[in-house]
């Protein structure tokens, strides 16, 4: 599944995530579908007594062999939304498969390095290759996504990867 890694108003993040989306169905290997965090809805940590939402989000990832995280930097590091909806779900990620694709001033990648640091404690591997997107170069005016051909190359790749270490995992999953 794509993940998208924002919840803000007018955020460019379903953007990204269905460019994404579209890479990795057409590249094909194995089912891709997008889902949003914004639409669980999902409440702080601990502070809800409904807990319907949190349940939903986990038996929604529950179906999934791997994961890529489509991710925002937000003053250095990745979205609260996201972060929440991680933990949230903590045994739904376990023994699987994360690729990230990451944007921002820097490219997102101080986002995707603190991302890596949370999926190694939910026991995800994460996968080496990744997608970094420039605000200033593959934006129009910062809200427009246009990306870059240049990013071809590192979709294949952290496609081959997803895939194969998605596989590999399988095993402690069953």
């Amino acid at each position: 599944a794509v993940i998208t890694g924002s919840t803000r108003k007018n955020r460019v993040n379903p953007d990204v995530a269905k460019w994404v989306l579209e890479a990795m169905r057409t590249r094909g290997g194995a089912n891709f579908d997008l889902l949003d965090i914004k639409d669980f809805k999902l409440p702080l940590l601990g502070e809800s007594e409904d807990v319907s939402p949190v349940h939903a989000w986990q038996a929604a990832l529950e179906q999934y062999d791997g994961f890529i995280f489509v991710v925002a930097e937000y003053n250095h590091g990745l979205t609260g939304a996201l972060k929440n909806a991680l933990d949230s779900a903590n045994t739904a990620w376990h023994n699987k498969a994360a690729g990230i694709v990451s944007y921002g001033s820097a490219y997102g990648a101080r986002a995707a390095e603190q991302l890596r640091l949370v999926l190694g404690e939910l026991q995800v591997a994460d996968v080496r290759t990744q997608v970094l997107l420039s605000l200033f170069m593959d934006f129009e005016n910062f809200t427009t996504f246009k990306p870059q051909n240049i990013h071809d190359a590192n979709l294949d790749t952290m496609h081959k990867q997803l895939l194969a270490w998605s596989g590999a995992l399988k095993p402690l999953r069953d």
